[in-house]
């Protein structure tokens, strides 16, 4: 099992200052590893930081926020790209998503060293059973929709074609091939 890094062992008052600095430009790692393990000494706590295990714990926030606003850039790029397209759409994308992040996540979680809980595979399966059954409603709904749609268009031309005085065969054909018949 791995050993729990210094900076998870921190009081969360002392990471909190640890985050604030990191923030900061004008503070240097070396920098915020002196300060760190100079409130840590203040507090009379046993623990120090290492300033590679600093730059370990940057780097990794850094890459968490990488791709959070990878997300978000993506999201709103779709969102606003899909704003006014059909719910179903945005239903799709949102499905896709969380497939996308419950595969990341069954994949992080099987690089660990530790076994996976029983109950979080369990959890994990669930969702994924609930978003294909949504994505199945979804499916269907948009069958229905298309269905709707194309017998209201043959209806319409029906209509039109009547009133051009087309012939019950010219009309027949092209009701045919807006509902896919032929």
């Amino acid at each position: 099992m791995a050993r729990k890094s210094s900076i998870d062992k921190l009081p969360p008052e002392i990471r909190d200052a640890l985050h604030a600095l990191l923030r900061d430009p004008a503070v240097s790692q070396l920098e915020a590893t002196k300060r760190v393990n100079a409130l840590l000494e203040a507090e009379e706590h046993d623990i120090r930081v290492s300033k590679s295990a600093v730059n370990r714990y940057s780097q990794r926030m850094e890459e968490i926020g990488k791709k959070m606003r990878q997300s978000r850039e993506i999201a709103e790029m779709w969102i606003g790209k899909l704003g006014n397209q059909p719910q179903g759409q945005v239903g799709k994308l949102l499905n896709e998503f969380t497939r996308t992040m419950a595969f990341e996540t069954a994949l992080h979680m099987s690089e660990g060293e530790e076994p996976v809980p029983p109950k979080l595979l369990k959890e994990l399966s669930l969702s994924i059973k609930h978003l294909e059954e949504a994505a199945s409603v979804n499916e269907k709904r948009e069958r229905e929709i298309r269905r709707q749609m194309a017998e209201e268009a043959a209806t319409a031309v029906d209509e039109a074609a009547k009133k051009q005085g087309l012939s019950a065969d010219s009309v027949a054909q092209i009701k045919a091939q807006i509902l896919g018949i032929a």
